[in-house]
């Protein structure tokens, strides 16, 4: 078994292990490195002086503690406190002779952020046993939602979890992950010479990752996202490490120069998110002191600075390059951060959109969307108002690719039926749906798994989160999302009719799918459906003419029915007919 497990990225962890075995130190003793995990005998600490706290006691939203009072009297340091009489006549009655004064220290901002660290710095947060996590949702729900509030670099702790029964009883220790990079050490990381080639042990062997890439430039690290079905902050930060403008237009020039089949298109300037180049929180003390887990969610934080100009200025440096014919951005947009910079949006659009741009609303209820971490979808109308202004501008013929997530964890049948009738509104056929996968360290998994909503303290009453398990529902709810697949009809008929929604079955612009399959004829198994027109007592289950001679049902009772309906009253014989029926041709 490993002695060390190293995470992230780890490019200063690996560095400072390797230097430190070098000098002669042994594994073992190395258990100070941040975003590093090993195990260790049960209750070990690194020095007498470490604390260790439940988790159950610190699961609490907000603020990490209560900001002291800062006129209240603390410890002093260099200051020595005084003892004067009191002079005759202004003491209290039945006051001593003598009082004892402290002067008044204001404890300001940063010292205060400065002690939380410091107190935090040799303090261990223990979760429930591996055990414990094992058998019981709740307490697996609560250890992610720990795990999480412990991820930033600047004011988390270690997290200590049991592992084995009385015989094997040890320690996992997971000590709080990396600092993140400064843009010198992005620039020397991405500045050593890569061969820019698949391996070759792969000889002629097509590499479909390494065709998608082959292109495209990785400027930045990190997301401060913060959506539940991604788990990208966990492994690369949620700080966002940028690389200099130098170090990424010398990499555009080294495509150029030295990549072989280069026609003068980069496929991508991007990363993990599109636009969330140097973008950072307004001051380090805020941003080492936050436990939010998104910047952007459930609004723009009022501290993140973002600022699109620096990606302006690097896309425009990008595309004047000589030799270069198109820049293409391909990563993922934050388009509630884009439309808070119209300059962006058109430089975007104007010169960066090979004919279609993805974005990623993934769904437009909110009940998904509060689970996902998502904006609403407000903020897609207005990218879109925005992005067809641009287009046309330009003189461009341009279109959005939304993409969706089926089957994720909040979702009913409810939300996936109006997210189809959204897609059928605004003239969206999806070819490429996506259906939710539980992955790793994801929030929306550790949801998937317990049923629980980890985004809010846990407890046994605590919130329950809607889940899509079974097959054929999480088949019907990516049906939704291809409403307009024929193979699709039979199935979104019948939960259509279930749902008490048949009046979307049909051949109208406002109805979701057709009555019957293309040629008129019904899936194998699928009987005619009859419709029913309340009218009171004596309603009628019936089916147009044209439904009737679609399907080649033969006039006639409707099964059911009490009464077949009596043919057309004749007129008797020698009656007068009526007026308007003597006119020629009437």
């Amino acid at each position: 078994k490993a002695d060390l497990l190293l995470f992230g990225n780890a490019e200063r962890a690996l560095i400072e292990l390797a230097h430190r075995l070098a000098s002669g130190e042994k594994i073992s003793t190395i258990r100070d490195l941040r975003g590093t995990a090993f195990m260790a005998p049960h209750g070990w600490k690194p020095s007498p002086e470490w604390e260790e706290v439940e988790s159950l006691s610190v699961d609490t939203p907000g603020a990490i503690t209560p900001h002291p009072d800062p006129y209240a009297m603390t410890p002093e340091t260099g200051v020595k406190a005084t003892t004067d009489k009191v002079p005759a006549g202004t003491q209290s009655a039945g006051a001593g002779e003598t009082a004892t004064m402290h002067p008044i220290r204001l404890v300001g901002r940063a010292e205060r952020l400065a002690q939380r660290r410091e107190a935090r710095a040799q303090t261990t947060v223990r979760l429930p046993s591996y055990e414990q996590v094992k058998d019981d949702p709740v307490l697996y729900a609560h250890a992610s939602r720990t795990f999480h509030l412990e991820s930033n670099p600047g004011n988390a702790r270690a997290l200590v979890q049991a592992h084995g029964d009385r015989a094997s009883l040890r320690d996992l220790w997971l000590n709080p992950p990396p600092l993140p990079l400064t843009t010198a050490e992005m620039d020397h990381v991405f500045g050593l010479p890569y061969a820019r080639a698949p391996h070759p042990a792969y000889g002629e062997a097509r590499i479909p990752a390494w065709e998608m890439i082959r292109f495209s430039v990785n400027i930045m690290r990190g997301c401060f996202g913060g959506c539940t079905f991604c788990s990208i902050t966990e492994h690369e930060g949620r700080i966002i490490q940028s690389r200099s403008e130098e170090s990424i237009l010398h990499e555009v020039e080294q495509i150029r120069d030295k990549t072989s089949g280069f026609t003068g298109v980069v496929s991508d300037l991007g990363g993990p998110t599109a636009n969330m180049y140097r973008m950072a929180c307004k001051t380090p003390e805020i941003e080492s002191s936050c436990r939010r887990l998104s910047c952007v969610y459930p609004g723009i934080c009022e501290n993140l600075n973002t600022d699109h100009a620096p990606l302006i200025s690097l896309y425009k440096k990008a595309r004047a390059l000589p030799g270069i014919k198109k820049i293409l951005i391909s990563s993922g947009l934050r388009y509630d951060l884009a439309v808070r910079s119209p300059e962006y949006v058109k430089e975007l659009v104007t010169h960066h959109v090979g004919g279609y741009l993805k974005i990623a609303p993934e769904h437009i209820e909110e009940g998904p969307l509060s689970k996902m971490m998502k904006p609403g979808i407000g903020s897609y109308d207005r990218f879109k108002q925005m992005f067809e202004k641009f287009s046309k501008e330009a003189g461009k013929e341009q279109y959005l690719i939304p993409y969706f997530i089926a089957a994720h964890p909040g979702t009913t049948d409810e939300d996936m039926l109006n997210l189809a009738l959204w897609l059928k509104k605004n003239g969206f056929r999806l070819d490429q749906v996506q259906t939710f996968l539980p992955t790793p360290l994801a929030i929306a998994t550790a949801m998937w798994h317990t049923e629980k909503n980890p985004l809010r303290k846990v407890t046994d009453t605590s919130e329950e989160v809607t889940i899509v398990r079974s097959g054929r529902q999480r088949k019907l709810h990516k049906a939704f999302l291809r409403y307009h697949d024929p193979a699709n009809w039979p199935m979104l008929r019948e939960a259509l009719r279930a749902m008490g929604r048949s009046d979307l079955i049909g051949p109208g612009k406002r109805h979701l799918v057709p009555l019957t399959q293309p040629g008129g004829t019904l899936a194998p198994g699928e009987a005619p459906q009859w419709k029913k027109f309340p009218q009171g007592r004596n309603a009628l289950t019936v089916m147009t003419r044209r439904e009737a001679s679609t399907l080649g049902v033969r006039r006639g009772s409707p099964a059911g029915s009490k009464s077949s309906p009596t043919n057309k009253a004749r007129r008797p014989a020698g009656a007068p007919r009526h007026p308007l029926s003597q006119r020629k041709g009437g």
